[in-house]
Parts: C-alpha cells; sequence; structure tokens
C-alpha cells in the first residue's frame, strides 16, 4: 500500500515538489531506508514529509532561508502551544519605520514593490523583535514570518520582478500563526554546506537530490532565473544584515550574476565540450555513500535527457523511473532504461530515477 501523504507547508518556490511527494515518498518505501538525506532542500517541503513518514532526516541547503526552515521543522522539541503566546506578543507589535519599509514598501498610489507599506511596517518591528529570542524560538517565529510575508506580496511568485499593479492578496493585512510543527521522533540534522563539501560525510540509507537544473537556453547566463536572486528577500529577513541592493527589484548585492550562480545552474561546457552540469550531477552521484539515491529532474533543464541517462547507467542501476505530465497532471507511468528519453523532449514533464549504487 502507498504510504499516506503528509501534510507540508511552505512558500511559493520555483520547482516546488509539492505534486511529486507522493511518488517520491513511494520510490522511498520501496528501499526500506531508516536515514533520508534531502541534499536540496529548498523549502523543506520533502524533508517535512520524509520526517512525518517516521524516516530519520538529515536536511541541507546552501540557502540561509531554507536552514531556518529545516531548524522550525526537523529541530523544534516543544509542541505548537509553546509558542502561540511569542506569535501572539509579534502579532500585537505596533507598526515601525524600518530597512524593510524603506527598500521593499509601497502605498497604493506607488508600484513595483514586493509589499504594501502596511505590512513593511509591521514586518520592521517584528523582525527587530525576533533578533533578542533564542535560537529555537528564532528559527519558529523567522518562519512564521516568512509564510505570512509570502502570503500578502505582490509577485508572480518570487523577488527578482514586482508587479506593474497591486496584487488582491496584498491588501490584506499580515499576520502570523504558529507553523504546522512536526512531533520530533528522531534524531535529524540539519546543514547549510555547499553539497560537495558535505556530501561525502554523510551516512544515510537514501538521498534524494533536486537540484537547482539550470535553463537549456544558451542565451541565458547562469544566475538569470537562480534561487539566490529569486529568494534573496527571505534571506535579507533571515540574516537582517541590511546589505548593499543593486537593481530594479532591489536584490541583495551577493545575488549578482558574477558571485551567485551554482554549478547545477551552469549553462556551458567545458574545455572537452561536455556540459559543466552534467560533470556535477555525475560527481554528485559518485560521491554519495547511500546505496540508493532518487534523483529529480525536469524536462527543459540544462542536462539534455541522453546526457543524463549516461551518467546514470554509469553511476549505478537503475531500478525505476517515474514519469509526471504536468500538463495533463497525470502521472505517465513506470519507464525503463532509455523510454524516459524520448519523453523528455516533451515540455511539462518530470522525472524521478530510483538508482542502486
Amino acid at each position: 500500500m502507498p504510504p499516506a501523504i503528509p501534510s507540508t507547508e511552505g512558500i511559493k518556490y520555483a520547482g516546488s515538489k509539492l505534486k511529486l511527494l507522493p511518488h517520491i515518498l513511494e520510490l522511498a518505501a520501496r528501499v526500506e531506508p531508516r536515514t533520508v538525506f534531502d541534499g536540496f532542500s529548498g523549502t523543506t517541503r520533502v524533508s517535512q514529509a520524509f520526517a512525518q513518514c517516521g524516516y530519520r532526516v538529515i536536511a541541507n541547503d546552501i540557502a540561509v532561508w531554507s536552514k531556518v526552515f529545516a531548524d522550525c521543522y526537523l529541530l523544534n522539541a516543544h509542541r505548537p502551544e509553546h509558542y502561540q503566546d511569542l506569535i501572539n506578543h509579534l502579532n500585537s507589535l505596533p507598526g515601525k519605520h524600518g530597512w524593510f519599509t524603506e527598500h521593499y514598501g509601497g502605498d497604493t498610489s506607488s508600484k513595483k514593490k514586493p509589499w504594501q507599506r502596511h505590512n513593511t511596517l509591521r514586518l520592521d518591528a517584528i523582525r527587530e523583535e525576533i533578533e533578542g529570542l533564542s535560537s529555537h524560538e528564532k528559527a519558529v517565529a523567522l518562519t512564521s514570518l516568512i509564510l505570512a510575508m509570502d502570503e500578502v506580496d505582490s509577485t508572480i511568485g518570487h523577488y527578482a520582478s514586482y508587479l506593474n499593479d497591486w496584487s488582491p492578496r496584498s491588501y490584506r493585512e499580515m499576520r502570523l500563526r504558529v507553523p504546522r510543527l512536526i512531533p520530533k521522533t528522531r534524531d535529524h540534522e540539519v546543514h547549510n554546506a555547499d553539497i560537495f563539501d558535505l556530501v561525502r560525510t554523510i551516512d544515510a540509507d537514501l538521498a534524494y537530490y533536486d537540484p537547482p537544473y539550470g535553463s537549456s537556453n544558451d542565451k541565458m547566463p547562469p544566475s538569470r532565473v537562480r534561487y539566490a536572486a529569486y529568494y534573496h528577500l527571505w534571506t535579507s529577513i533571515c540574516l537582517f544584515d541590511r546589505p548593499s541592493l543593486f537593481g530594479r527589484a532591489n536584490r541583495r548585492a551577493d545575488t549578482s550574476d558574477v558571485v551567485s550562480a551554482s554549478v547545477f545552474e551552469e549553462y556551458r561546457r567545458n574545455e572537452a565540450g561536455r556540459l559543466i552540469v552534467v560533470e556535477a550531477i555525475e560527481r554528485l552521484l559518485r560521491e554519495t555513500r547511500a546505496r540508493y539515491v532518487i534523483l529529480s529532474y525536469s524536462s527543459g533543464g540544462r542536462a539534455t535527457a541522453e546526457e543524463l541517462n549516461d551518467v546514470i547507467r554509469r553511476s549505478g542501476k537503475l531500478i525505476e523511473v517515474v514519469e509526471v505530465d504536468y500538463k495533463r497532471n497525470v502521472m505517465g507511468g513506470m519507464r525503463w532504461t532509455n523510454e524516459w528519453v524520448r519523453e523528455a523532449e516533451e515540455p511539462n514533464r518530470e522525472f524521478l530515477f530510483l538508482v542502486e549504487k
């Protein structure tokens, strides 16, 4: 029987695996792991689901806001009621003009801002108050704050650009709530590291990888549709470091194209003519110590299907492939070895590979 699908929560996120959770959990259940390594945990929806299914989870992501989410959902040892007074207190704070309002708050007469001023005033006040909290309270409060701000933004789902006109949700008043905390039944781990600095030290039965594949557009620089640029505001809220900004979207200077690209978002080939992202995937699979790997891949990614198929075959035994057609919103069934390559040329396809090393 397929495992029950746990309820998870997170922000609007490009490449979210929410719809893939049933298939990820079903593949994981087939190999009966005790410990699962989520190497690119993002909003932590997959890590949350693994934890709720009883697995010990090791979560990692290079984004600081992802670590905050993981600290909240995986490391918290208290019941939700423990935080209710804190959340009530934060909700009661009067607004305050600060750094976020200065750069990201607009009124009804202005445009091209991610939030209306009435919500950034509350953001400034709440974020300043959070700074004095203990570490476990801080992670829960920051997660609550990010989830709340995500619900009142005026964007298409990221923060590299903003809508010309205010979205209907931006008029609502931002309000914090206690996140949907997970009862702690295992000693989970949370890391905030480059995957290649960490992977050889991780002892797990199963690794799940959803690297940030770059676009297949040769003309697109490596960090154009990149997570550091898309979610820079969550980084600023977590760090509270008031960084230098640039561009129309007031992005953090450290998310510029020059410094923020991941090797998995790289669009270029090396001197031997091989895609750099394909080499990175092969290295990742080679250095993984887990016996089993679930690898996620979307059609239109920089790594071509044939090249990725060759890498998987060299790295281990391909046990199963799950194809999901998002356009039709159905699972396309199981496809073996080379069959999936033909389907990968079609848009809106997502693939999950279960590999035994």
